[in-house]
């Protein structure tokens, strides 16, 4: 009896230990603070979900993944990257892993500098060249079809008024295919500085037609337009990207509407007339706001997350918001870094 009732009270004091310790630990864990949500808020127009470094410096068939300057989802549902260095990739919309690699090249065999990208509604890939400049249209394996016209004050000098690597970067096909849309980069020798022009073709059956061009005014003179994206009620998104040494990039989205603006097509220079209606435009967001998430810059940035932005496509819909997905040009150098961004807008 006396054994029975040292092991009841020894068993009863453990026991109420174990209680006492569990309360303990509930009330410690009560009294710890849940760990904060991560925001991924930009603005209360964008919201950063996510980005990806995973193709940073890797190679696919021999060739550089990188140097990515345009962004498009082919009609399998699948990631065209256009680099600037002559190739076509195909990506992985998921994983963004390569699938295909499909060399490009101009009538005589030489490389592109290669910066907007439109898949046609049959398969075939326009591709803008900035060095002519010069829209070039290619089969899925990258034969050459045709060249579109361009007016000749958008050439290079001397035979037109654009400055060399300053010309065709972005590239749309607004909604219903039937016309196109390109975004010089800078303005033209002889408008005002950050005045860039957008010029359009209209599809007549399998040709292209230079049409209605429209000005477009950046933020700063060192503002570049590097991408625009058409949307179905025929508004844009427009980037503006520029960079200055030691500070790094600024990139700034913005939500424009050319439908009400001027023709511009006849006025030799733009320099700020009263008679002239500029593409409307409302910011949606400075990525230098957006959250880090982590990020890590290899030069000095505003914000960690930022690099050489120049790539965009609006890749679906989810809840009334667009998922577009943006990618920056590493320009193949050690300090810079192939990012993509996915990111949800509302317009």
């Amino acid at each position: 009896m006396q054994l029975r009732t040292v092991l009841a009270t020894t068993t009863a004091a453990l026991a109420a230990a174990t209680c006492l310790t569990g309360a303990g630990t509930a009330a410690a864990s009560a009294q710890a603070p849940a760990p904060a949500p991560v925001s991924h808020v930009c603005s209360p127009s964008v919201s950063l979900d996510r980005f990806s470094d995973a193709l940073d410096k890797t190679t696919y068939d021999g060739t550089f993944v990188g140097n990515f300057s345009a962004l498009a989802v082919d009609r399998d549902g699948s990631l065209a990257a256009l680099s600037d260095r002559s190739a076509l990739f195909g990506l992985d919309p998921r994983t963004l892993a390569p699938r295909k690699a499909v060399p490009l090249a101009d009538e005589n065999g030489a490389a592109l500098d290669s910066e907007g990208l439109v898949i046609d509604r049959d398969g075939t890939r326009l591709v803008t060249s900035e060095t002519e400049p010069s829209i070039r249209r290619y089969s899925a394996q990258g034969k050459i079809l045709d060249r579109l016209p361009v007016p000749a004050a958008l050439r290079g000098a001397p035979a037109g008024r654009a400055t060399a690597n300053q010309t065709f970067e972005g590239l749309t096909l607004l909604h219903g295919g039937r016309t196109l849309l390109a975004s010089m980069e800078y303005a033209l020798s002889g408008d005002t500085a950050g005045i860039v022009r957008f010029q359009t073709w209209t599809r007549h059956a399998r040709t292209w037609k230079p049409a209605e061009q429209y000005a477009y005014r950046t933020d700063a003179a060192f503002l570049g337009v590097p991408e625009v994206q058409a949307l179905p009620d025929g508004r844009l998104l427009v980037l503006e990207r520029g960079f200055t040494s030691g500070v790094g990039n600024t990139v700034r989205l913005y939500l424009a509407d050319p439908r009400h603006a001027t023709d511009t097509g006849g006025i030799e220079n733009l320099t700020g007339q009263a008679d002239v209606r500029l593409i409307g435009k409302t910011l949606l967001t400075d990525l230098a706001s957006c959250p880090t998430l982590g990020a890590t810059a290899k030069q000095p940035q505003p914000n960690p997350l930022l690099d050489n932005i120049e790539g965009m496509a609006v890749t679906g819909h989810d809840k009334g918001r667009l998922k577009v997905l943006l990618v920056s040009d590493d320009n193949q150098n050690a300090v810079q870094t192939t990012r993509f961004y996915s990111l949800r807008v509302r317009v």
